[in-house]
């Protein structure tokens, strides 16, 4: 009786050689390592101030353009996250290695922009547009989420890489 071996093989790279050149060359990185915790610090300011409007009663007008701000740097990250997985990955979005991130970004961004027609079309009452804020910012931390898996499995790529290299 022949003995079989078996090859283990661990999850599909993030990155290939050429890719992860790419990703450490591009300003874009950078850019985007500069516009996430930019993001969250706002998110958080927001949030806060979306919770005293929510208990309180208070500061509904700040609370509403915290979340018109946070959309705006919503957009922004998303517009050169677009151009870093070009140069990255040579598409523009859904590029494999990040497609699921992709796919909840763009509810992410359905749903703070229905919040910004809904203001700005005066369609829901005010506490109705905190609700809606909170939805958007609830799939947003499952995004963030997904880009801190991510970023993770990238850096133990790394190290990994390094080890066996």
């Amino acid at each position: 009786m022949r003995a079989q071996t078996k090859t283990i093989q661990g999850p599909e790279p993030l990155y290939t050689p050429s890719q992860r050149k790419r990703r450490d060359e591009t300003v874009w990185t950078l850019v985007q390592g500069v516009l996430a915790p930019l993001q969250f610090l706002v998110f958080l300011i927001s949030l806060a101030l979306v919770m005293r409007y929510l208990f309180a009663g208070v500061g509904y007008e700040i609370a509403a353009f915290s979340i018109v701000l946070k959309t705006i740097v919503l957009l922004v990250i998303m517009v050169t996250g677009a151009i870093w997985e070009k140069v990255v990955f040579g598409q523009y979005l859904l590029a494999p290695a990040f497609f699921w991130e992709d796919v909840v970004s763009f509810f992410v961004i359905a749903l703070h922009l229905a919040y910004v027609w809904a203001l700005f079309a005066n369609y829901l009452s005010e506490q109705q547009l905190m609700l809606l804020g909170l939805t958007a910012y609830a799939v947003y931390l499952i995004n963030a989420a997904q880009f801190v898996w991510k970023l993770r499995a990238a850096r133990l790529q790394t190290v990994m890489e390094g080890e066996y290299a």
